[in-house]
């Protein structure tokens, strides 16, 4: 049970999906990510952005 409280929430913010490819902006700990299908599940199973070396979203 601990596992799973001190894993951080990952919210959805927007989502696309152009020329077969899904990709979702994503908020985690206050930092916007967009991601591919692959990267959400595996940020919903716990890993962290760094853990992935994701950079974040500039969204203009």
């Amino acid at each position: 049970v601990k596992k799973a409280l001190d894993r951080h929430k990952v919210y959805v913010t927007a989502q696309s999906f152009s020329g077969g490819t899904y990709s979702a902006r994503v908020l985690v700990d206050g930092e916007a990510y967009w991601v591919d299908e692959f990267r959400l599940s595996q940020l919903r199973q716990g890993l962290t952005p760094a853990e992935l070396e994701l950079t974040p979203a500039t969204d203009d």
